[in-house]
């Protein structure tokens, strides 16, 4: 896609996050609108190497949702990219869909891994990048985490053993959105100086704007020449992006939008991709 695509795609992935869980009357808004280019620049920025008609494809690169929550944009983005048909997008969260609040790999297509407690995903991508290593494969390992998740002391241990184990095709990208359930993470746990302690654990930074989708399009091809070892993309954006009155409020990190509160938010973000 060209950049005028990908910004119609972010749309289209907007509305399908806002409409979804509206529908299903529950769900996370904020981290999944604040992840959308994160996701958008990976599918459909000739980034990562997946093949639809072949979920289970051995070859393919993989994608670990450390921050499982945040389901609804990865499944707007699989559904758009052709994993399973858009309609299913509907029934989020229902009892017998594939599309459970959390994911759940054995259900969806083109899911690598279930996501369940904070913390994991990073430590989960580890393995896959060191499996890959010794296989001898190009394959390469994007992990997306939450700011709030880096205070899970699990974290830090991966960290430190991708660090070490020069796992140059581990990709991680913190969604930098500054806001938790119940708060700020400076109010929280605060996470100053973040960028000099994933380089001071021995990984190569990449900041960028993360609502800017071309910047996050040229990050991930970046993050694909390092040598050595691994790279974290710390996108800053904002939580709720795209939704004026979710914007920057953790009451919106896990509350359905009400009837007017969806035609809002639907007219805020405007139209999709195929405008």
């Amino acid at each position: 896609m060209d950049s005028k695509e990908l910004r119609a795609m972010c749309r289209t992935v907007r509305r399908d996050i806002i409409t979804m869980i509206h529908t299903a009357k529950s769900g996370h808004p904020g981290g999944s609108l604040s992840a959308t280019e994160l996701v958008v620049g990976l599918y459909f920025g000739d980034i990562i190497n997946v093949d639809p008609k072949n979920p289970e494809w051995a070859e393919r690169d993989r994608f670990i949702l450390s921050k499982g929550h945040v389901a609804p944009v990865l499944y707007s983005v699989l559904a758009r990219k052709g994993f399973f048909p858009v309609e299913t997008l509907s029934t989020l969260r229902r009892f017998g869909s594939i599309l459970q609040g959390h994911p759940h790999k054995d259900h969806t297509p083109g899911l690598d891994c279930s996501a369940s407690s904070l913390g994991q995903g990073l430590s989960i991508s580890n393995g896959l990048g060191l499996a890959f290593k010794k296989l001898g494969t190009a394959q390469r390992v994007y992990c997306l985490l939450g700011d709030g998740e880096l205070q899970e002391g699990q974290i830090w241990e991966a960290v430190m053993f991708a660090a070490q184990n020069k796992l140059d095709n581990v990709c991680a990208i913190v969604d930098f959105n500054h806001v938790q359930l119940d708060g700020t993470i400076e109010e929280i746990k605060n996470l100053d100086n973040l960028p000099a302690r994933w380089l001071d654990f021995g990984w190569n930074v990449i900041e960028l704007d993360g609502h800017n989708v071309e910047a996050v399009v040229e990050a991930y091809r970046l993050a694909a020449t390092v040598k050595g070892r691994p790279t974290v993309l710390i996108a800053h954006t904002v939580k709720g992006k795209g939704v004026s009155f979710m914007e920057n409020q953790s009451d919106w990190h896990g509350n359905a939008p009400n009837d007017e509160q969806c035609a809002a938010a639907l007219a805020e973000i405007g139209g999709g991709s195929d405008d």
